[in-house]
């Protein structure tokens, strides 16, 4: 048997030898100096293999042998081969390793995004990266419970962004029903988390609706001194009252000057269904002023960093602010609500209004077909609106 003494002197050679210590157990000395502690058993079958024990010192002599003596007896009374055992344990490892909540999410995020926008799905997996994964990433997910979940939901919130806590609650739990679903959890923790966050304040964009006061915003947007790019989207803004990321990423591929429509793709759209929008002589008058500037681009609203590129998301809202209205008082997204409660105001059919505004319609089965819906009265709800806002300028003017 060996001495710790003697192992602790055992000098490295040209080529591997070893120190045999009885039981099966030795001790290999490597030409770099490593000790490694293997043992040498029969399987089963009757052939010879070898498993390690750990390296030296940190696995000393007395501990070698405990581990030889546990692992002979776990043969000799449960017939367990160590080598496989060992097999199992890494399969299992690795199998663990697919079932953690950033595998489990990002599987599902996955087998999501070919129904999403590209920037939806991009959002949906930044959110995870940055507020979820560096807490449960490398939790299974099948241990994760409610309290561990409240925990990093209530980080978020305790940074001001209650909405969006709210948001990542149920994003969580479409990725743990999605877990269930696979068969790599049993529950859905964030279910159990209704109502344990802050409520959602409500909010409303900003916007004008009182008519002398949109008249003056026409003629202040009228006078605008920045580039003939901005000044356009300004202008076009009122006339098609589209979400703010649908109008900086009109192109021109999508406008028909001849139909006197534009037709945006479902990928780009909210609800990612096809929508139109008529447009007024008032809206192709400042199409066909920009189109000398920007129609060989893309985009008929081109960035000014990079013409490949649609504007930036903030510069309508810049514009807004530059001309002196405050976020409190006018927003890209505020000329939808706009047009909305003055529309409805004047009695036109609520149901055209809210598909020229591609709301969700309740009915999902009948929303992938009737983007078209009361098209000839939206026609005419378009240029009598252009028409009325021109009455509204020159009110402003006089």
């Amino acid at each position: 048997m060996l001495a710790d003494l003697s192992v602790k002197r055992a000098k490295p050679r040209e080529k591997p030898y070893r120190l045999t210590d009885g039981g099966g157990l030795y001790l290999e000395i490597f030409p770099n100096g490593s000790k490694l502690w293997r043992l040498k058993y029969r399987r089963i079958d009757g052939k010879e293999t070898r498993i390690s024990l750990g390296a030296y010192p940190e696995v000393p002599v007395a501990r070698a042998r405990v581990k030889r003596d546990q692992i002979k007896l776990r043969r000799k009374e449960e017939g367990i081969d160590p080598a496989v055992e060992r097999k199992l344990e890494r399969l299992r490892a690795k199998l663990a390793a697919g079932d953690t909540f950033e595998a489990v999410a990002r599987e599902w995020h996955e087998r999501q995004r070919p129904k999403w926008r590209d920037s939806h799905a991009d959002k949906i997996i930044h959110w995870l990266e940055m507020d979820i994964f560096p807490w449960l990433g490398a939790r299974p997910t099948q241990d994760i419970g409610a309290q561990e979940l409240l925990a990093v939901l209530r980080r978020i919130e305790g940074r001001g962004a209650v909405e969006k806590a709210h948001r990542a609650r149920n994003i969580c739990g479409q990725v743990f029903r999605y877990a269930v679903a696979t068969g790599r959890a049993i529950t859905d923790p964030a279910a159990a988390l209704r109502g344990a966050l802050a409520p959602v304040k409500t909010t409303h964009h900003a916007s004008l609706i009182e008519p002398r006061a949109v008249g003056e915003l026409l003629r202040a947007i009228d006078g605008y001194r920045g580039s003939l790019v901005s000044r356009c989207a300004l202008q076009l803004a009122p006339l098609v009252f589209v979400r703010p990321g649908e109008l900086r990423q009109a192109e021109w591929a999508e406008i028909n000057f001849e139909n006197a429509e534009w037709r945006i793709p479902g990928e780009k759209m909210k609800m990612g269904d096809p929508h139109i929008v008529p447009l007024a002589t008032q809206a192709l008058a400042i199409l066909y002023e920009l189109r000398p500037l920007t129609g060989n681009c893309r985009y008929v609203f081109p960035g000014e960093r990079s013409r490949k590129r649609p504007m930036s998301e903030n510069t309508v809202n810049a514009a807004l602010r530059r001309l002196g209205y405050t976020t409190d008082q006018m927003t890209g997204h505020g000329f939808r609500s706009m047009a909305s409660t003055m529309l409805h105001e004047q009695g036109w059919n609520h149901h055209a209004i809210e598909r020229q505004l591609a709301h969700a319609d309740r009915n999902a089965v009948s929303a992938a077909y009737n983007y078209a819906e009361h098209l000839p009265e939206r026609r005419r709800m378009m240029q009598a609106w252009a028409d009325y806002l021109d009455g509204l300028f020159a009110e402003t003017c006089g």
